[in-house]
């Protein structure tokens, strides 16, 4: 379901047992929501259970619940999630909106955890993060699919040019054919009115004038069959050298394409196995981690009615159950139940937090690993190809000149009966007197052998004008070969400088956005917070490769208006998370994830003032059919009152 129909209507979402959240269902209307309300009143444990609806991994399980669900329900449609907790671990079935999360948690679910806003706040790759969802190696292998059918179109083109070449030679050969056919005809003609005054002129016999004849049709035939194996003969001979050349130049190629076997295949898909297990295993602790981190969040929040009970618990503390979570440095462990320092938890929360981040760029390596083995191993399976391919070849052309040779030494055989058959016919034609038949017997050789020559310039007229006409017919796919190659090297222009074009956009979207929000925001003499995009030189092993990277610029003005350059580190809390929004917009209309989810979710705005935050909002609800925001209600106080408010989870 498209972004569009889902903002047509209202969305309803069902929880039990999810985060802190025991029991609630919740509408929401298109446009902007506001979650309003104290610290532990499950806002963000709501804003998590909307996550899981969409397919996120980044929800978890009530501490004292076995089961837990969730629900979405939006035009007509409901997508319910199951978790379960199964020996130690949560077990999540059911089908979320979304098959692949990776986008929305990246872009949309902007929580204060969201590795969009974090990589701003902590400073660190902003590149790495925006083009994590662009799938390169699925680009590579489009690249490398479109450069094999450009190879094939301009190969096919090269034997085009090759005919267009040859096209003037047979047409010259057919009009000489044409030519020759003529003159042979009118020197045919001329002999048959020889043969006719001669034969008025002399009286023979009906059985000589007989023998005569079908003597001289013999020879005519026997000539005639004589002609045509020695034309067959040639045929051979040219077909022979031309595959023992094509012989020779296989036998001659390249070394190199022998090299790849089995063997070596097989040791890469081995490699390529161990590193996709390799990479499912960190995916599922990165996963777990993920969960973890969640969990232990929204009981430092409050978010969770297992902190309450723990504190419930502790008979010495006085007050409501907020004022004593927020004004005491103790807590309750919720594992083991002992009073620690809640900058314990925290020091372990952010520990865990590195790990993943560990993980992540140790995944990372997996995956780039992974791609340039199955480079390598399609590389390997290519050249096995092609061996098989030159060895098939070479087998057809040792059989095809065995084959040949056996057809030549059979034809040359033929030509010597034959030769032998016209002597004896002409001898016989000798025989018959002289006296009475010698200019009438010449006059019979030579229409015989006009006779022959026009059967011969006939049957190569023929065969000229079938290749002429077979040419034409292959020439007339040049155009579409054209169009073809024109086609293929603007798709590979495109898929060369996809992830440049994405870059340069999210540059720009940034910029754009950044420049916009501070215009709104009006922080004190910040002037300017932009990106640069530029490319460094970095070692790879024992090589050197090119990498892009993004540098995020801090640009202010001194009282006397003179415009400097500051550092990341200098931003004030209320600026940096303001970065860490747009940054994560930025990525939010590169990617186009209003397509995919139509959600937007915002929470731990509390660094910013009110007023920043309203325009905030305001700014990011032109891009969002459905945002999410959880606010303290002296923040939510700021925003427009048309705003529709969910003031009980």
């Amino acid at each position: 379901m498209t972004g569009p129909e889902l903002s047509d209507g209202h969305v309803r979402l069902t929880a039990r047992n999810i985060g802190g959240i025991e029991e609630t269902s919740v509408s929401l209307t298109p446009g902007v929501n506001v979650l309003t309300g104290r610290n532990a009143t499950n806002r963000t444990s709501f804003l998590r259970a909307i996550m899981g609806a969409l397919g996120s991994d980044g929800v978890s399980l009530k501490a004292d619940a076995a089961d837990g669900e969730v629900s979405l329900s939006v035009a007509g449609e409901t997508y319910t999630r199951r978790l379960r907790r199964e020996n130690g671990s949560v077990v999540t079935s059911g089908d979320g909106y979304l098959a692949d999360p990776e986008l929305a948690d990246l872009f949309a679910f902007l929580l204060e955890t969201n590795e969009a806003r974090q990589a701003v706040v902590r400073d660190e790759d902003l590149r790495a993060v925006l083009m994590r969802p662009v799938d390169t190696e699925a680009i590579r292998a489009e690249i490398a699919t479109l450069q094999s059918d450009k190879r094939d179109v301009e190969a096919r083109l090269e034997e085009l040019d090759d005919l267009k070449r040859d096209l003037p030679t047979l047409e010259n050969r057919r009009s000489t054919l044409e030519s020759e056919i003529v003159d042979r005809r009118e020197a045919l003609d001329a002999k048959e009115r020889e043969i006719e005054a001669a034969n008025t002129g002399v009286e023979e016999s009906r059985s000589k004038q007989a023998t005569l004849d079908d003597r001289l049709d013999d020879l005519t035939e026997a000539r005639s069959d004589l002609e045509s194996v020695r034309f067959r003969i040639g045929s051979q001979e040219e077909s022979l050298e031309a595959l023992r050349t094509e012989l020779d130049e296989l036998e001659g190629s390249d070394p190199d394409l022998t090299t790849a076997d089995a063997a070596d295949v097989t040791a890469v898909e081995t490699e390529i196995d161990d590193l996709r297990s390799r990479q499912q295993r960190l995916d599922a602790t990165v996963t777990e981690l993920q969960s973890i981190v969640s969990f232990n969040e929204e009981m430092l929040d409050g978010d969770s009615d297992l902190l309450d009970d723990s504190l419930d618990r502790e008979t010495d503390t006085e007050g409501a159950v907020t004022d004593r979570l927020v004004g005491t440095d103790a807590l309750v462990c919720w594992t083991c139940g002992t009073t620690v320092e809640r900058t314990a938890i925290e020091e372990t929360v952010e520990r865990l937090r590195t790990l993943r981040r560990e993980l992540l760029d140790e995944r990372g390596d997996v995956t780039d690993r992974l791609r340039d083995r199955q480079m390598e191993r399609d590389r390997l399976t290519e050249q096995r190809k092609r061996r098989r391919e030159l060895e098939r070849r070479h087998d057809q052309l040792v059989a095809e000149i065995d084959e040949r040779e056996a057809q030549l030494a059979s034809l040359r055989d033929r030509r010597a009966e034959l030769s032998d058959t016209v002597e004896r016919l002409e001898a016989a034609v000798d025989e018959i007197p002289e006296q009475d038949y010698s200019e009438v017997l010449a006059l019979h050789k030579e229409a015989n052998r006009l006779e022959f020559e026009i059967q011969q310039l006939t049957d190569d007229l023929a065969e000229v004008e079938k290749r002429i006409t077979e040419v034409e017919a292959e020439l007339a796919e040049r155009e579409d070969l054209d169009a073809r190659r024109a086609e293929i090297t603007e798709q590979l222009a495109d898929r060369r400088t996809k992830v440049e074009q994405i870059e340069a956009h999210a540059v720009e979207q940034f910029n754009e956005h950044m420049d916009a929000i501070l215009g709104l925001l009006e922080y004190e003499n910040l002037q300017r917070i932009w990106i640069e995009r530029r490319q460094t030189e970095v070692k790879e092993g024992r090589r050197k490769a090119i990498k892009r990277v993004f540098d995020l610029h801090v640009i202010r003005q001194s009282e006397d208006g003179t415009a400097y350059e500051d550092t990341i580190d200098h931003l004030s809390e209320s600026e940096r998370e303001v970065t860490g929004l747009v940054f994560a917009l930025a990525g939010y209309r590169v990617h186009e994830v209003h397509e995919e989810v139509p959600f937007m979710l915002l929470d731990s705005l509390e660094a910013i003032d009110a007023g920043r935050i309203a325009a905030l909002v305001d700014y990011f609800s032109e891009f969002a059919p459905h945002l999410v925001v959880a606010l303290l209600p002296e923040d939510a106080a700021a925003l427009d009152d048309s705003y529709h408010r969910v003031e009980s989870i």
